[in-house]
Order: C-alpha cells, then sequence, then structure tokens
C-alpha cells in the first residue's frame, strides 16, 4: 500500500504531522495563544496543498487530543471556534482540490454543531482521490487502542473466550481510523521529540522527524525537508539491510512485508 522505497525512494504514503508551538509562537510576540492557534490554521492550509504535490497519499494531523480540554477555558473555546470556522471555510476547497476530509476521536464530546460540521464536510468531500486528510480531534493513541478492542468485544463478546482469535488486522480494522495504511513519517514541529500519545498503532514503524520550527512558521519548505529526509532513510522493520535489499528494489512497507510474511 505504502509507496516508499528502501533508500532513497519518492514520497511516504502516509505522513503524520504533531502540529506544535502555535502557543510559543505568539507568547514570543507577545500575543494571544489564540492568535497562535489562527495563524496555525494558514500553516495547515500550506502543508496541506504541499503534501498533496508531494504525491503523499494520506496526511494526519494531530489538531486536539484527549488531553488538551486540561487547558485554558478561553483557550479550549477559541480552539473550538477555529475548527467549526475551519471547517466550513475549507471544505470546498478540499472538494476542488480532491482532498478527501475524515475526522477520528471520540467526537462525542463536540458540540452538536461541530459534529454536524463534521458531518457535512466528510460528506461533500467524500469522493476526494488526490489525498486523504485525517483530522485527530479529541484524540489519543492509547484510547484509540482500548477502543478498538472494545469494537471488537461488542461485534463479538464470544471472542473474549478465545483470545487467540485477536490478531493485528483485527486490532487494524477496528481502530479509529481504519482507512489508512501503517504511518511511515511522523513529523513534530517545534523542536519537541516525544509523540505525545499520537497513534500509537499505526506508527508502530514510523520514521520520526522533529523540526526546530513553530507550526505558524512550518511551510511547504520545511514540508520538503522532512520529505527529502525521509527519502534517505533505510527501512528495515526489524530486519537486517541486506534481507530487505534482498526483496528487490520496488516499494518496501510494513503492509508490503506483513503480506509477504515477514511482518508479523
Amino acid at each position: 500500500m505504502s509507496q516508499t522505497n528502501q533508500k532513497g525512494g519518492g514520497a511516504p504514503c502516509h505522513v503524520a504531522i504533531i502540529m506544535d508551538g502555535n502557543g510559543r509562537w505568539a507568547q514570543r510576540r507577545f500575543l494571544p495563544r489564540a492568535e497562535g492557534h489562527r495563524r496555525g490554521v494558514r500553516s495547515v492550509r500550506r502543508v496541506i496543498e504541499a503534501a498533496a504535490q508531494s504525491g503523499v497519499r494520506y496526511l494526519s494531523l494531530f489538531a486536539f487530543s484527549s488531553e488538551n480540554w486540561k487547558r485554558p477555558a478561553d483557550e479550549v473555546n477559541a480552539l473550538m471556534g477555529l475548527f467549526a470556522t475551519a471547517l466550513k471555510k475549507e471544505a470546498q476547497a478540499m472538494r476542488e482540490n480532491g482532498v478527501k476530509l475524515r475526522v477520528a476521536g471520540d467526537l462525542s464530546a463536540f458540540s452538536k454543531d461541530i459534529q454536524e460540521s463534521i458531518k457535512e464536510s466528510e460528506a461533500m468531500t467524500a469522493h476526494g482521490e488526490t489525498m486523504t486528510l485525517t483530522i485527530c480531534a479529541n484524540y489519543g493513541g492509547r484510547w484509540d487502542i482500548v477502543e478498538a478492542f472494545r469494537n471488537i468485544l461488542r461485534k463479538d463478546p464470544s471472542i473474549a473466550q478465545e483470545p487467540e482469535r485477536v490478531t493485528e488486522a483485527l486490532v487494524d480494522a477496528n481502530l479509529a481510523f481504519d482507512w489508512a495504511p501503517p504511518v511511515d513519517l511522523m513529523i513534530r514541529t517545534g523542536g519537541e521529540q516525544r509523540i505525545s500519545n499520537f497513534i500509537l498503532w499505526q506508527a508502530a514503524y514510523a520514521e520520526l522527524y522533529a523540526s526546530p520550527r513553530l507550526w505558524p512558521d512550518f511551510d511547504e519548505n520545511d514540508l520538503k525537508e522532512a520529505l527529502d529526509w525521509y527519502a534517505g532513510r533505510e527501512r528495515r522493520f526489524g530486519m537486517t539491510g541486506e534481507q530487505i535489499k534482498a526483496l528487490g528494489h520496488g516499494a518496501v512497507s510494513y503492509t508490503h512485508l506483513r503480506a509477504h510474511g515477514h511482518g508479523e
């Protein structure tokens, strides 16, 4: 499924980004934190366009974590307002550019208006074929894994008596965004070097790239730098370099290896 090569290949199929640094960007300019988030929306637009043009097929953005509710109420309210506004403003542009929008996370915590906007935006962009954009909102990697097992048990309670029936493929099929392949490249902006409970299962073999750039300043050139860095990586998936080379010079991804009996 992934189009990535063992080394020196093309664009990663699935890129995930932890968009960090909005608050620090604002504070350094003596502006309200909400202004940093507003400027961050501009970077989202730039990166979506640049990723699609670079051949990325799946782009996942960490917009609002399940832990972000702990932030000051005025900041949370500003984020919710930006989310609702962006959904309404950007959906048409995504549709015109062939971008399919999906939103992953526990959406029950959002207002009815935001939930309705999500449904409308997803429906409007449902036929996009250039790239699938996943916005992770009220999302956490641990929540995703726990919810996957809950879904499995809801569908088939008898599986609790036969745990050997639980496979990676079954868990994959019950995750919050089962429409996307495993993450190839995870980017974190803002200079921090942690994954902050973001798509833990799907990023098991992702290459991790830390950019010092604060998210509002992150642009298409920064994305290109990350993609170029990724293209020079040798992805081994627990194997030796010689074994990877023996698989040939085509695309090598975790999905590919599992299909050939190497990833279990």
